[in-house]
């Protein structure tokens, strides 16, 4: 990456005249963000409309969502139609295994993909993604030993991790501030479309004769040899580009962007990224990996921004949800459903039909607002569900009910379940990803595989004692302790959690160096209204 010392070397980026006065602009925001009018003029190429090249880009990387829910989706439906498929039938501990494996797989994978994202850039790691994910999908699909289909799932989980860790990246770094939150979350609502698709998929080969789940896993190459072809079409990042040097090609990406903005204005928007990666770091290309990951640690502000991220993201694992994706059709068919492949497909569809609904609200009304109400819901319903399993007499050694009629707490344990998932959906599950947004761009990469890993990690905890909690502390004791940790990370967003809707990612650094920025955000957004509406409002696109 070009460094400058002085005015005179800033030239090398070969601006008009017109820099100069903007780069002196931008180095007042980068310590007082509080000048409206300043602000609105480093970042007027906001203000124009984004083509709809922005987001078909971001419909395409979205695919890399697909192929997350794909994965998470289809192995509830496996699970309870694979029989003797692999050998025997699978065990309960067999089940965890090749569940948290995928997970073990994408935590790796979201490590070697942090890794190479800023030497390779945003494009590589995601091509890379694809190809191991056909791999692990021809391994499974083949299998005829728990062996084989448990490294095929592996396999899988390399290429969902890395695609996990760098999509949304490579989104919020393309999106324009206004639909920042709004792109970001249509990747998670390809991930839970994945998520239905598979379930659908699931239910109706579970009445196939013979060996239908192979069709269910084989269908999820599909996504990855897709995402793959379409990606020739897409440009690299314009921060990975001014990053490395290549300027000239930045600014064509930011044309395709923004068809309306001058030259000056991407000229600016150029030097406003220059100058946020130089104001911690002289070089990020050039920094060694340990470097840089050491910064996020030793750096209080960084270490606050990533830190916020990552719990977020715990907290989203923690809620259980994932047990559901994993789970649904074995937890249905605990409770007394004779079809609970059907019935799983009521979590997907619900889960699919509220991550649209954050897509339309997120950037309206804010990501700390709708943590604040969604996961208090979260925790309400996951106390009632507590409360309905404690009505159901199951065999805590086999998990199978004792009575052939279950009544009203298994309709209000499913009510509770969907009501629980509307809120998930509607709410942490896109915000978690969304909080990339915190970390500052030099430490963006690794900072966003570190929230990556922490999803897979934490992911990883859940899928592996989900059904050993059921057993040792019975279903009612497992949902109650989700709720409980529900309610403490309800605590941390009320002191932690601050309010960045609206704000360009250059200038989201400032809120950090004020603890965690709460009310600094909120001075922010008051002191800098007509912006922040106008970044969070607009028209959808131009050209």
């Amino acid at each position: 990456m070009t460094t400058y010392d002085n005015k005179d070397d800033m030239k090398k980026i070969h601006l008009d005249e017109g820099f100069n006065s903007s780069s002196e602009k931008i180095e007042k925001i980068d310590t007082s963000t509080t000048d409206a009018a300043q602000l609105h003029e480093l970042h007027a190429i906001e203000q124009t409309a984004a083509s709809k090249g922005a987001w078909l880009i971001s419909f395409v990387i979205s695919l890399g969502g697909l192929l997350f829910g794909y994965d998470t989706g289809y192995i509830s439906s496996v699970l309870v139609t694979i029989g003797t498929s692999l050998g025997h039938e699978l065990s309960s501990s067999e089940q965890e295994l090749v569940t948290s494996l995928t997970s073990g797989g994408a935590f790796v994978g979201a490590v070697c993909a942090g890794l190479t994202a800023d030497r390779f850039g945003r494009k590589m790691p995601i091509w890379a993604a694809c190809v191991v994910f056909i791999i692990g999908t021809v391994l499974q699909t083949a299998a005829y030993s728990v062996a084989q289909f448990a490294i095929g799932r592996f396999v899988v989980g390399l290429g969902v991790g890395s695609a996990a860790m760098i999509c949304p990246l490579y989104i919020s770094e393309l999106a324009p501030a206004k639909y920042r939150g709004r792109m970001v979350a249509f990747n998670n609502m390809s991930v839970t479309f994945g998520q239905l698709f598979a379930s659908a998929l699931g239910a109706g080969f579970a009445h196939v004769k013979g060996e239908g789940w192979r069709a269910t896993v084989g269908v999820g190459a599909l996504p990855a040899i897709l995402l793959a072809g379409l990606l020739l079409t897409c440009p690299e990042s314009p921060r990975q580009l001014v990053a490395h040097g290549k300027l000239e090609q930045a600014e064509k990406v930011l044309l395709r962007l923004y068809p309306d903005s001058t030259e000056s204005q991407r000229r600016a928007k150029m030097a406003s990224i220059e100058l946020s990666i130089q104001q911690v770091t002289q070089t990020m290309v050039d920094d060694s990996l340990w470097k840089t990951f050491r910064s996020i640690f030793t750096n209080k502000s960084t270490l606050r921004a990533c830190g916020t991220a990552c719990i977020i993201m715990a907290l989203s694992q923690f809620s259980g949800f994932n047990t559901l994706m994993y789970y649904s059709a074995t937890l249905f068919k605990i409770v007394g459903f004779s079809n609970p492949t059907a019935v799983a497909i009521a979590v997907a569809g619900a889960n699919f039909v509220f991550s649209g609904l954050v897509l339309v609200v997120v950037d309206r009304y804010g990501r700390r607002s709708i943590l604040l109400v969604t996961v208090f819901g979260m925790f309400t319903c996951l106390t009632v569900a507590a409360v309905a399993f404690s009505y159901i007499p199951i065999d805590t050694h086999t998990l199978e009910v004792t009575t052939n009629e279950v009544g009203w707490p298994a309709y209000l344990l499913i009510a509770m379940i969907i009501i629980f998932i509307a809120f998930y959906a509607s709410g942490i599950a896109t915000i978690a990803w969304i909080g990339t947004e915190f970390i500052p761009l030099e430490a963006r990469a690794i900072g966003t595989m570190l929230n990556t890993a922490t999803c897979w990690s934490t992911n990883i905890i859940v899928a592996s004692t989900f059904l050993s909690m059921m057993k040792g502390i019975t279903p009612s004791g497992a949902f109650g302790f989700y709720a409980g940790l529900m309610f403490i990370g309800w605590i941390f967003i009320i002191f932690c959690f601050p309010e960045v809707k609206g704000m360009p990612l250059e200038a989201v650094r400032e809120v950090f160096e004020n603890g965690f920025g709460v009310k600094y955000a909120n001075k922010w957004q008051k002191e800098n209204k007509e912006f922040a509406r106008m970044n969070s409002q607009g028209p959808a696109f131009g050209h």
